[in-house]
């Protein structure tokens, strides 16, 4: 069995002119970036500097100490504190590269409206549905399970994995790995261990790779998730659980933003649990309630997003937000689980 091409022969010539064509190069993931975010970016940056080009790499704002690690993580500009290293690299880019978004009013409304007016010619890369971007090359797959999954594939059908490297290989097994809770959903299709091989086969450490994402908790992150679960965690009717956390809790356990990656999860931990939703205070819009939610089986966190909190996703996977009080949005919740009662219960 091998991996298939995903473009056709049209997209790898607009591609390759597209790229041979450029020299500076400015790469964009979604706002709160995750490991997929970083990992996209980080891979792209390492191979279009292996193709001789200038690469400057941004993200909207912060995202979490536990991705650092990531090769070339520690150069990405952020975005809402550097808006001059932002103007100045879009002025001159001859291309713009957009990764791990479906829109870009994911990098929030002042960084998208900079990038959309920027002239250069622009290329998406993602695995979300419904991409809505003015772009001269779209490469959208929502059957994968990454967009580090769709880039290495790109990468396979452009020619550019004949000198992948193991820090390239690195960034790529990262967003896959993140992406899916460690290979536990949205990743039963067999091309995505195909995949992974070829990344095995630069002698990257997946095992390492595991540990800096997941063994790096401080105390008070292993304290804050006891708490969580202990003191916070609302069962709901129809096989639903609630976890919810304020800025104050944020702040009595010492925890930086970006601590509560993976909280969502927890919950589904538990035997016959279908549903599991986490609504957090944003640490820098007062008044927003950021929503993640993740599902077992065929129940659709996307639908729910979508239908009640603002956003959207993928089935097992998706989040959005409220701009509402904590106890408004509980309401929301309670609302929503009861809207799909016969799908939790099916």
């Amino acid at each position: 069995m091998t991996l298939q091409p995903i473009l056709s022969a049209e997209a790898v010539d607009e591609l390759r002119r597209l790229v041979d064509g450029a020299t500076r190069v400015v790469l964009f993931c979604h706002q709160n970036a995750d490991g997929d975010a970083i990992g996209s970016m980080a891979a792209a940056t390492l191979l279009l500097r292996r193709l001789g080009k200038t690469v400057t790499a941004i993200a909207p704002n912060n995202f979490p100490d536990f991705l650092q690690w990531i090769p070339t993580a520690p150069e990405v500009v952020q975005a809402d504190r550097m808006m001059n290293r932002v103007d100045e690299a879009l002025a001159e880019t001859d291309l713009v590269l957009m990764l791990d978004f479906n829109t870009p009013k994911r990098m929030g409304d002042e960084l998208a409206t900079r990038v959309l007016a920027c002239e250069a010619p622009k290329v998406m890369i993602d695995h979300h549905l419904d991409p809505d971007a003015p772009c001269q090359l779209t490469v959208s797959h929502p059957e994968m399970c990454s967009t580090c999954e769709v880039l290495l594939r790109v990468m396979l059908d452009m020619g550019w994995t004949d000198g992948l490297t193991a820090q390239e290989a690195t960034a790529l097994y990262t967003g896959m790995m993140t992406d899916t809770g460690n290979f536990a959903y949205a990743s039963n299709r067999p091309d995505i261990f195909l995949a992974i091989s070829i990344l095995l086969g630069t002698g990257i450490d997946k095992d390492r790779i595991y540990r800096n994402i997941f063994y790096t908790y401080s105390e008070g992150r292993m304290r804050m998730m006891g708490y969580l679960l202990y003191v916070k965690m609302q069962m709901l009717p129809h096989h639903a659980a609630l976890i919810t956390m304020t800025n104050d809790e944020r702040r009595h356990f010492h925890v930086k933003n970006g601590a509560t990656e993976g909280i969502v999860n927890l919950p589904l931990q538990m035997e016959g649990m279908r549903l599991s939703i986490f609504l957090r205070e944003d640490t820098e819009q007062p008044g927003l309630i950021r929503v993640s939610t993740r599902s077992l089986d065929d129940f659709p966190c996307n639908e729910l997003c979508a239908e009640f909190f603002n956003g959207g996703g993928h089935k097992n996977a998706a989040g959005g937000s409220l701009r509402m009080s904590m106890d408004d949005a509980i309401q929301v919740v309670q609302k929503a689980v009861k809207k799909y009662e016969e799908k939790l219960t099916s």
